[in-house]
């Protein structure tokens, strides 16, 4: 049954490569909302002409927002989590502390630093960097946090990043976490962030890696497909020629991410099991602890075995004189 079956065909819209812009494409896989089981099967392709493997037809902009419900992994309450609420707090706090030490080599001004998070979702890798370095912190996402706690300590702007007002030349740093996967229009996102980064500034993107071991054993219940939350699949090929065309340079290129890749080792054979029925997090969230804590001899390796994630750390491009 193909994703035209089982929703609304008006709610959907061709796309071109986000890359080169173009419509030679052939078939590469098809998934399904493996997370949550919500109904549905998206097809992805891949661009003859860079390579770039790419969701098509796509749901669009205004109709995603439906896929970004409370139900979502990273917008979901912390009541939810019932008597694993300790534990999840604890593992974000572990997560929001990496992404610190991912940061900090480059950051030069720390109490005076802008930080900007692109897809700040829930705001508390922005509170960590506001706690541990005193930096001014402002965060852009589709989902309104406004009234969220934490977000009076937060300059919060709500909507599609490339439209907000944020200045010019404003930020020492901007990161995207698992932002650029689930956006629509890359390439515009990245001209925005040259506009509001210093000449002195570093851009950090983490998105899942395509190449990867975790890919190459789920293939279509890998959880970085993500259907159809995830609009490109990026492997480190693909993810450095899309830096390089949106005018920044690469100065460190990471096969790593703060996300843990257990999550995904963990989540690919759950969603191989339940095939789309959707994964119940309280219900598993015990045999997911246990398992980490059995897989600690692998993970102690995870930055040497390419297991799921990229990071790449940037800087705007000079022009040359």
């Amino acid at each position: 049954m193909g994703v035209a079956e089982t929703l609304d065909p008006s709610v959907l819209e061709p796309v071109s490569c986000y890359c080169c812009s173009s419509s030679n494409r052939e078939p590469f896989l098809t998934a399904e909302e493996d997370l949550t089981g919500k109904p549905g099967r998206f097809h992805f392709v891949r661009c003859v002409e860079c390579g770039l493997a790419y969701q098509h037809p796509r749901i669009n902009v205004e109709e995603i927002k439906a896929y970004y419900d409370d139900e979502y992994i990273a917008h979901r309450k912390k009541r939810d989590w019932g008597a694993l609420r300790p534990v999840v707090d604890y593992l974000m706090d572990r997560l929001d502390t990496h992404k610190e030490r991912m940061v900090r080599p480059y950051l030069k001004r720390f109490a005076t630093s802008e930080i900007l998070d692109v897809g700040c979702g829930a705001g508390t890798f922005l509170n960590k960097m506001r706690l541990v370095h005193g930096a001014r912190v402002t965060g852009v996402d589709f989902k309104d946090f406004a009234g969220a706690a934490g977000f009076e300590h937060i300059e919060f702007h709500c909507g599609l990043f490339y439209e907000q007002e944020l200045g010019e030349k404003r930020f020492d740093f901007v990161t995207m976490w698992h932002f650029l996967e689930h956006d629509y229009d890359p390439l515009r996102t990245l001209e925005r962030a040259r506009q509001v980064m210093k000449e002195d500034a570093h851009l950090i993107v983490e998105v899942p890696r395509l190449d990867s071991v975790t890919f190459r054993l789920y293939r279509d219940r890998w959880p970085g497909l993500q259907a159809p939350q995830h609009t490109a699949l990026y492997d480190k090929k693909r993810l450095l020629q899309l830096m390089e065309r949106g005018g920044f340079d690469c100065i460190a290129y990471l096969p790593y991410g703060a996300f843990p890749a257990y999550f995904y080792l963990f989540a690919g054979a759950a969603f191989k099991l339940l095939k789309g029925k959707g994964l119940d997090l309280k219900k598993w969230g015990y045999v997911y602890v246990l398992g980490q804590i059995l897989a600690t001899p692998l993970l102690l390796f995870e930055k040497k075995l390419n297991l799921a994630m990229q990071t790449v750390v940037c800087r705007k491009r000079t022009p040359h004189v």
